[in-house]
């Protein structure tokens, strides 16, 4: 290995490091809301207790009042269409709405394809947000993609224009990131409101917009500046604060785009977007994981998932595996303990189920879904991987029998199993055990120079714990 080689795998691991406690604080986040969750619902019980039948049918008939809801990060875009200054007066003013519906139509099914909330129109201006009421990591990228799409689709629109009428029209686009506050309201559908200096700065970079431009604001740039071509704008003016400084989209950047041409995402640009939405559905995951799992998996529970997660992206990045690789096996990693939701035997076979249930909804293919699912049904012991990826997770799995933790965590398997009746005594394991990791052997190459000298230490500890 190559000195830059190790400094690039040192950087790496220091990074894992850090994202390894930051889950580990979010596994003490959720656990916290959990016990809150159950403290409410008690309380809830107990009020539904003291209500007679009738007074709760009355309460049930309420109307609910709009809730207003705290986003910390969402991404607002602001498109202001212009035309009628280009239109002359033999153009049919009710031919001219239909034509401004039609854009609105158009801009409401790209809001849709990226998950953004349409919020309202305005007169020509349409205003949309990335972010709510689902947060998620990926609404900048999400939103400056809709608004190349929305920008594509009205040249397209004007160039037909022009050859029925000689009219066209025109967009500007401003775009800021940052916290809003939405106000929902509606039964059957769920509208949003959303107010804040987000909404207003969205609002003013819009207004500073020449026509056909896409802007976006310092705080989105720097969310989105790996994915697109982005050229310094200038400075908005921000009254009782710093100015802003806003920077133009140019389109996809030409290594990422099928074309060149900056208007259609390529695979690879796919890949980068799945690596940074993999933390979008971890959450989801981990959540599912904290609240399902049963109360009397020691060992197979949140944390375990967590270090796996770590584990296979440090060792993927060893192997020298691709990105698209280590999504993948993050992936796998994230699910390969899932299934123990529904039960703890064959609980391989049930993640699978759960991830081709959701792996669609986040944009991955059949083909890719097909190699995690084999992926997580190779760490079903014994392990018998058959590919780099399958050894890869595999390793990981049984990583604790060379880390320094090894007993405790060994423990924490013994209690569970205990309680699933599928062991016997203390001293039963510890000889299964002492027989399992003499006869365990790590796949790959960078597994065995991480693991391989203290599992051979874990041998000689358990073995001075054996009784006769």
């Amino acid at each position: 290995m190559t000195n830059s080689r190790e400094k690039e795998l040192v950087k790496r691991i220091a990074k894992l490091a850090k994202q390894n406690r930051e889950l580990e604080e979010l596994v003490r986040k959720l656990q916290r809301k959990n016990e809150k969750l159950i403290r409410d619902n008690e309380k809830i019980k107990a009020v539904l207790e003291n209500l007679s039948p009738g007074k709760l049918d009355k309460e049930l008939y309420i109307e609910q009042k709009p809730r207003s809801l705290k986003f910390e990060m969402a991404t607002v875009l602001f498109a202001d269409i212009h035309g009628f200054s280009k239109i002359s007066d033999k153009v049919d003013s009710e031919a001219l709405m239909d034509e401004l519906d039609e854009i609105f139509f158009a801009f409401n099914a790209i809001v849709k394809k990226y998950n953004i909330e349409k919020i309202k129109t305005i007169g020509d201006t349409y205003m949309c947000s990335g972010g709510i009421p689902v947060k998620n990591i990926t609404n900048p990228v999400d939103v400056v993609m809709a608004a190349i799409e929305m920008q594509s689709f009205l040249r397209a629109f004007d160039k037909n224009g022009e050859e029925k009428s000689g009219k066209f029209w025109e967009l500007k686009l401003g775009i800021h990131t940052g916290p809003v506050t939405a106000q929902s309201s509606g039964k059957k559908k769920v509208t949003y409101d959303i107010k804040g200096d987000t909404v207003n700065t969205a609002s003013r970079i819009e207004s500073v917009v020449e026509v056909g431009e896409i802007i976006i604001s310092v705080m989105t740039y720097e969310l989105v500046k790996e994915f697109f071509v982005c050229e310094y704008y200038g400075k908005l003016p921000v009254k009782y604060k710093d100015d802003l400084e806003m920077y133009i989209i140019e389109g996809i950047k030409p290594e990422l785009s099928v074309d060149g041409k900056g208007l259609l995402p390529n695979k690879t640009f796919d890949i980068r977007f799945g690596l940074i939405q993999f933390t979008d559905m971890q959450e989801v995951i981990l959540d599912k994981l904290e609240e399902e799992l049963p109360g009397k998996l020691y060992y197979h529970n949140v944390k375990h998932t967590v270090d796996i997660v770590t584990e296979v992206e440090l060792i993927g990045w060893g192997e020298g595996i691709s990105d698209e690789e280590i999504l993948l096996i993050k992936t796998a990693g994230l699910f390969h303990d899932v299934g123990h939701v529904v039960q703890y035997a064959d609980h391989e076979y049930h993640g699978t189920l759960i991830a081709r249930e959701m792996l669609p909804k986040y944009n991955y293919s059949e083909k890719q879904i097909d190699r995690i699912c084999d992926v997580i049904m190779s760490t079903k012991l014994p392990p018998k991987p058959k590919d780099l990826l399958q050894s890869i997770i595999c390793d990981a799995d049984l990583d604790y029998l060379g880390r320094s933790d090894f007993i405790p965590v060994s423990n924490t398997l013994f209690k569970e199993l205990k309680e699933q009746n599928m062991i016997g005594t203390l001293n039963d394991w510890n000889k299964l055990q002492v027989k399992f990791i003499t006869g365990h052997q790590y796949f790959t190459k960078t597994a065995r120079n991480l693991r391989e000298v203290n599992k051979q230490k874990q041998i000689e500890r358990i073995s001075s714990l054996i009784e006769d």
